[in-house]
């Protein structure tokens, strides 16, 4: 049977080698989910023992995860952290709960994204579509036909956007694909301040809604990751009503 044109053209932009693990004690998320993922072209990697899910990802890893918060034997949260041990691998939260403390510290915790339960399919597959954009942003995927970003130095400062790759005085500090771009876009111009709105449109797709206070707990983020190897860091400075700015040297 010969493919119609919507379907070549659906396929021509398909993530068919993108794979997307799903970890969630409740199989019929696990159903729906995988079958909308895959009806995008994704790969779906399932589980619903998080344990299992561990050991299966530390070993395969996936281009991103999305954890269920609430699961029994190893929650979303301890499951996050301990994959951060070994990887810098997106991910998305999905949660039951709609106590803003506990979305604030999934992101501090280095989750790149999070979504509260009810959800519709649609939306999830776009914010999966938004972090893997961004991560291939960060990473310096190009067209053929456009040149990699060159690194860019501020001080003890070094950000090389095609490796996806930060240091400070020499030391590497691993960054989520977030984390990166808000870092990235105040570094661009030290001394000038940045307000949340403008750091959300560097780090997140435009028809994406987060609340700007997730800019917060990302700044939060950042600046202990880079105190863990200088506990004198300070080059980002708030701005209060204002928003954050990185320090000329």
């Amino acid at each position: 049977m010969l493919a119609t044109q919507s379907t070549i053209e659906r396929a021509s932009y398909l993530p068919m080698t993108q794979t997307i693990a799903l970890v969630d004690d409740d199989r019929n998320i696990l159903t729906s989910v995988s079958m909308a993922l895959e009806a995008e072209g994704y790969t779906v990697r399932s589980y619903s023992d998080s344990v299992e899910a561990l050991h299966a990802i530390a070993e395969t890893p996936p281009d991103l995860a999305v954890l269920d918060i609430k699961m029994p034997r190893l929650d979303g949260m301890e499951l996050l952290t301990r994959l951060r041990r070994e990887q810098d691998l997106p991910v998305i939260f999905l949660t039951s709960l709609a106590d803003e403390t506990d979305e604030a510290l999934g992101l501090r915790m280095g989750a790149d994204d999070y979504i509260t339960k009810p959800f519709s399919l649609r939306l999830l597959t776009e914010r999966i579509r938004a972090v893997l954009r961004r991560m291939e942003l960060a990473s310096g995927l190009r067209d053929e036909d456009e040149n990699d970003e060159p690194p860019m130095a501020r001080g003890q400062l070094v950000l090389d956007p095609a490796r996806h790759q930060c240091k400070w005085k020499g030391d590497v500090v691993t960054l989520t694909v977030t984390e990166f771009l808000i870092l990235k876009s105040l570094a661009q111009r030290p001394g000038h301040v940045k307000s949340r709105d403008q750091l959300l449109d560097a780090a997140y797709d435009e028809n994406i809604y987060v609340d700007d206070r997730t800019i917060d707990s990302h700044i939060k983020r950042i600046r202990k990751k880079f105190r863990s190897v200088d506990g004198e860091f300070s080059q980002i400075e708030t701005l209060y009503g204002v928003g954050y700015r990185y320090k000329e040297a």
